[in-house]
């Protein structure tokens, strides 16, 4: 959203000009505070309008986190993208707290802090056109803080500038100090540049990634001096832009080569915590902690911030507020890790106090946007800028008088502006009573007088001047939620990290010769050849090499369960029938689902008919913007819903993105054509979650909905379903209790079931016989592969909702020994900032123990209970009371796991994570994180457990499978393949265990292909590509010399050999270049061979190979007509037999090498 177009309108009021002359003459000194009173609405439109007409860098303090998130990107929409709005983000720890601050919050940090300086380091006018990274130097920049971000103590300015260095081209750099250098600012050497604050050596390539850097850069050396700098983009690892020099700030707060004199200090006062990691002086995860100890004279953001630029506070009395009510926040804390023995002798505050920030404040002469002024009393009220600003009308809801209202205004030539979620919806709706309107997402110029613009997006509140009536969703509708931050990219990976997943010791699965267990790389001299094998052991402790051009044959088993495979032995039949055995399998379910699609094809069903003026009411109202797959998904469900045939449609996505809404909308289209809706829930808790949510959303409706689960009495629920046979209820929320017979409907039209996998084989046996007579919708959050969701094209209808709403972030997760001290600090962490946690305990017995510790441990508190064993209306009264916010910790069996919704709790606790599977550790990982709030999940085991090697993986996998990294992949790819079997039933689990997921979904996807070409008349999907084998007299590895790293060796083996294009291993050949170096022989020959095996598959050779003094390529039998027109193709000095062609081999190698490839081409012709 870009609402820059309106901003000159400020303009043309008297008081806004008089307050920019009044700035543009004190830019040399401070002048005294002005108190301007405005209120909330147009405040963002003010600083952002200030910031456009004044051109210099703007601070705006806030007092609340959430403030400054709103209020930043409130601001990004009024200055549009080109706007240099930036977030100094708070640290993630509580003051006192010895944890890490987390890469994002790092990164946000940094980025500001060198800014900043970069600004006060040039002035404001003569500063370059460019920066050192080759990119247009951007407006000065308006960074946003909260009261949290603003007191915490940071790097002193002058040691930030002294510790920054520019590299440019041509300069000499001794190397060894260059590294040394780059570990003291606090850079991580690893192998793969991927993330900001890490750097990498391979021979003469240095990459480094600078946190304020859009990007990584590649610096090439020749002996000491830098031959090349480039900018390389880390998803691709390929470079991208040539650069004449790079700017490379610290990577922390903190510098890590300050340490090692604090770690002695430290030691003689007997610390013992952290005291190998400062002793190094390279960075380590909890480096911050100690920064109060390095700098006696810290610096603060003011600090940075350069003096010609404008300080703006958005309220003082609030700010003063919360700061003291963190500072005394932050004394508890001291005191209680102080007693703990958690502290370091003589800790100094990590914090400032209010005394201290209001004097850097006040000698700035800052803008105070809002508040009454009363601490200001001595300040400048005489400017009546508010008065200019108006309060717009509030609607609740009500679109006729909204369209009315707007008609009005349009009628009285004034210009109006409604920024909503819902402009495409309410241009439908006006283009029904006048023109029609195409909602717009930008307004770069001023609109004309007596227009009427439709915005998508959302502003906290609108406000009318005499030149601009804006509107939002708070007047429209009567909620306000801030537009979603703009999407932070995921952290980009390198393309070969995608097969981290292999590590010595896993179980894989080798195309032609079953289950066994990964070993790792070898090297081996064949024929006095040196080559690179993966070795896999199996049963008997057999030892198959697999050569590394066919590293893409191995792929990590999953099975159905956490249970270990058993191991095939080489050279038996036992695999070969195995895999005989799933195919057949795979083949049978293809044909069931074929056969029930056809049935219901067949079978005549109610047509829906299109939507009725209210649905575009109700769609209106929803307070979010739909995603994409959200809209598809919504439109395909409704398009079945038209059609005279019954819908059975599996809404697949992740928890929390958006599933709910497509089922109210379904059932709310089924309604309005006087059908009844049954919906279907695993879990008391969740049939009244969505029995309130239908409620609050259908209020506006003569719609009846009722919830019938054990929550209800006998008496409600005789009456319930007396009420359904009459047809006086629209829609009923309910477990399996809705499919007893004593269940009748009046004239059911769709039936909507959450999570079926949840249910029982007589429940699915009844829904498969409603599946035939009226619609279904079914939902899960189990992901499925999508080769699976592609190849069940037309025979199951499936729709994925694959992106995340854009206010998500992704979960900080903590995985750890059970600790009192930890769990204290997690439920205050939250509570502080007002949200609630859940604490998941899976045994019913012992729950009230756990209340009771927890009790003891956070009198703070509001402690509840809900497990499935309880009375139903206690159980109902405790579930209402915590999403009505009364309760701060419930306290839970994994009754909470499906589908429920509380947006105000983003923290959990699972106490003996090690008891769960990693689907419901992912779902209830899944219950926070659901608003624009950041969330935290602690998965904790009891520290005298001895977790199993399944458990240690599952606790590993949760870990890394965040939205930020490959584990998310990794995590993700687990899931789907899990998905997979729960989609197609439980009778399949054998087979899934005898091959694993990843193959078993292959041979499915392969036969529902095979069954549709048959059924439809098609010709049959081409044969799968032939596996080709490949031994040549070459030597074939990559040198550790040119990869030292052996797991990423191995990734590149992995990722090579999936290569299925010769420009794609051109592709290859010119990365491996560009990222280590000149390629050395042995990596030309693997790439040589690459090209081999795809010239070979194409022309459906099975094996390249040297037998008697001659190359031998084995091909499909020819009969004796084609032999003798391949011989006169192929020339002399090739022969052809029944099965082999035969090529001398007494040339030299580059001559051969040319002659097996020109033999290749002309056998694929």
């Amino acid at each position: 959203m870009n609402l820059s177009g309106l901003l000159p309108l400020l303009h043309q009021v008297p008081t806004y000009r008089q307050l920019l002359q009044g700035r543009k003459h004190t830019a040399q000194s401070a002048p005294p505070p002005l108190v301007l009173r405005l209120p909330r609405g147009p405040r963002a439109f003010v600083a952002a309008a200030l910031q456009r007409d004044l051109k210099w860098p703007v601070l705006l303090i806030t007092a609340r986190v959430e403030q400054a998130q709103a209020l930043a990107s409130e601001l990004a929409a009024w200055l549009g993208a080109e706007a240099a709005v930036a977030r100094f983000a708070e640290p993630v720890p509580l003051p006192y707290e010895r944890a890490p601050w987390g890469e994002a919050t790092r990164r946000q940090r940094l980025t500001v802090l060198a800014q900043l300086v970069e600004l006060g380091g040039a002035g404001t006018d003569d500063r370059r056109q460019t920066t050192d990274h080759g990119q247009p130097r951007s407006a000065p920049p308006l960074v946003v803080a909260s009261a949290r971000a603003l007191m915490q103590k940071t790097l002193p300015r002058e040691r930030f500038i002294a510790e920054t260095h520019t590299l440019r081209l041509g300069q000499v750099i001794p190397l060894e100090r260059t590294l040394a250098d780059w570990v003291g600012l606090g850079y991580e050497a690893v192998t793969i540049v991927e993330a900001p604050g890490q750097f990498s050596h391979r021979g003469g390539i240095l990459d480094i990634y600078p946190p304020p850097s859009p990007f990584p850069v590649r610096i090439e050396l020749f002996g000491d001096e830098i031959e090349s700098l480039r900018a390389f983009d880390p998803a691709t690892q390929r470079s991208r832009q040539a650069l004449e020099a790079v700017t490379i700030p610290p990577a922390r707060e903190a510098i890590a080569h300050d340490t090692p004199p604090l770690a002695q200090r430290l030691a003689q006062a007997g610390w013992r915590e952290d005291l190998e990691a400062l002793a190094t002086g390279a960075a380590f995860p909890t480096l911050e902690f100690y920064l109060p100890y390095l700098y006696e004279q810290a610096g603060s953001l003011l600090d940075y911030f350069p003096s010609e630029g404008l300080v703006i506070v958005d309220d003082w009395a609030e700010l003063a507020d919360v700061v003291h009510e963190l500072s005394e926040q932050a004394d508890q804390l001291a005191s209680e890790h102080d007693a703990a023995g958690d502290l370091p002798p003589d800790y100094p505050s990590p914090l400032f106090t209010w005394e201290e920030i209001a004097r850097c404040l006040e000698a700035r002469g800052p803008l105070i946007l809002g508040g009454d002024g009363a601490a200001w009393p001595e300040a400048d009220h005489g400017l009546q800028l508010r008065d200019a600003f108006a309060p717009g009308p509030r609607f609740g809801g009500q679109i006729k008088p909204l369209l009315d209202y707007l008609g009005q205004l349009r009628a009285a030539k004034k210009r109006t502006v409604v920024v909503t979620r819902q402009a495409e919806r309410l241009a439908e709706l006006w283009a029904e009573r006048d023109a029609p309107l195409l909602p717009m997402e930008k307004i770069t110029e001023v609109p004309p007088r007596g227009s009427l613009i439709f915005v998508q997006g959302a502003l906290s509140e609108g406000f009318a001047l005499p030149t601009l009536h804006l509107l939002t969703d708070a007047e429209l509708f009567g909620w306000s939620r801030p537009e979603p931050r703009r999407r932070r990219p995921t952290r980009a990976i390198a393309p070969e990290s995608l097969f981290a997943d292999l590590r010595p010791g896993d179980f894989v699965v080798h195309l032609e010769h079953g289950i066994g267990r990964f070993a790792g790389l070898v090297k081996r001299v064949v024929d006095g050849t040196e080559r690179e094998y993966l070795q896999v052991i199996y049963a008997n402790n057999d030892t198959l090499y697999v050569p590394v051009h066919q590293a893409d044959r191995l792929s990590r088993y999953i099975g159905a369960d956490d249970r270990p495979p058993t191991l095939h032995r080489l050279g038996g039949a036992e695999w070969a029938q195995v895999k005989r055995r799933a195919q057949q399998a795979a083949e049978e379910v293809a044909q069931e689902l074929l056969d029930l699609y056809a049935a219901r094809e067949a079978t005549p069903g109610f047509a829906f008919s299109p939507d009725h003026p209210w649905q575009h009411e109700l769609e209106a109202a929803f307070p979010y913007v739909e995603t994409e797959d959200q809209m598809r998904a919504i439109q395909e469900v409704k398009r079945d819903m038209e059609k005279p045939r019954p819908m059975d449609r599996l809404i697949c996505g992740d928890v929390g993105y958006g599933k709910t809404e497509v089922a109210l909308r379904a059932a709310f289209k089924a309604v309005m054509d006087n059908k009844q809706v049954a919906i279907l829930v695993p879990t008391t808790v969740l049939a009244q979650q969505h029995f309130n949510t239908f409620q609050e959303r259908l209020k506006p409706f003569p719609i009846v909905v009722e919830m019938l689960s054990r929550f209800r009495s006998r008496a409600e629920q005789a009456d319930i379903l007396e009420r359904l046979k009459q047809g006086q209820i629209d829609i009923v929320i309910g477990t399996h209790r809705l499919l007893q017979k004593d269940v009748v409907f009046k004239d059911l039209g769709l039936l909507i079931i959450d999570e079926e996998q949840r249910f029982g084989v007589v429940h699915k046996e009844r829904l498969k016989r409603m599946r035939t007579e009226v619609d279904v919708l079914t939902m899960t959050a189990t992901p499925i592969p999508r080769t699976l969701y592609m190849s069940l094209t037309g025979v199951r209808d499936v729709s994925l909702i694959e992106t995340a709403p854009e206010e998500r972030l992704p979960v900080v997760t903590y995985v750890g020994e059970y600790s009192d001290k930890l769990v204290r600090q997690a439920i205050l962490r939250e509570l502080d900032r007002g949200g609630q946690v859940f604490f998941v305990h899976n045994r019913v017995q012992g729950i009230e123990g756990v209340k009771r510790r927890l009790e003891a441990l956070v009198p703070e508190a509001t402690i509840a209970i809900a497990h499935g064993q309880m009375n139903e209306d206690r159980l109902e009264q405790v579930m209402a009371d915590y999403t009505a916010g009364k309760i701060d910790v419930l306290v839970s069996t994994s009754i909470i796991e499906n589908g429920l919704d509380i947006p105000n709790a983003n923290t959990i606790i699972v106490n003996h994570a090690d008891w769960f599977g990693l689907a419901q550790l992912y779902q209830l990982r899944g219950r926070v994180g659901r608003g624009a709030v950041r969330a935290y999940a602690y998965f904790l085991y009891d520290k005298n457990a001895h977790l199993s090697l399944e458990a240690r993986q599952r606790l590993e996998t949760i870990a890394a499978a965040t939205e930020l990294g490959a584990g998310y992949s990794i995590a993700m790819r687990d899931l789907e393949l899990r998905g997979a079997g729960e989609l197609l039933g439980t009778r399949q689990h054998g087979h899934i265990a005898a091959v694993g997921f990843d193959l078993y979904t292959r041979l499915l996807a392969r036969a529902v292909q095979k069954l549709k070409a048959q059924q439809e008349g098609q010709p049959p999907p081409p044969p799968p590509p032939v596996l080709v084998t490949i031994d040549l007299p070459l030597p074939v590895y990559i040198p550790e010399d040119y990869v030292p790293d052996a797991h990423l060796r191995l990734q590149l083996y992995r990722r090579m050999a999936e290569l299925s294009t010769l420009e794609q291993i051109d592709a290859m050949a010119e990365e491996l270049a560009d990222r280590f170096g000149p390629i050395p022989d042995p990596v030309h020959n693997l790439l040589f061979q690459l090209r081999l095996k795809v010239l070979a598959a194409r022309a459906r050779v099975e094996a390249i190979a040297t037998v008697d003094g001659q190359f031998m390529l084995r091909a499909p039998e020819l009969d004796e007509a084609n032999r003798y027109a391949l011989q006169r193709r192929l020339g002399n000095g090739v022969r052809v037999g029944k099965r082999q062609i035969w090529l001398p081999r007494d040339l030299p190698a580059s001559d051969w090498q040319v002659r097996l490839v020109q033999v290749l081409e002309k056998l694929s012709v």
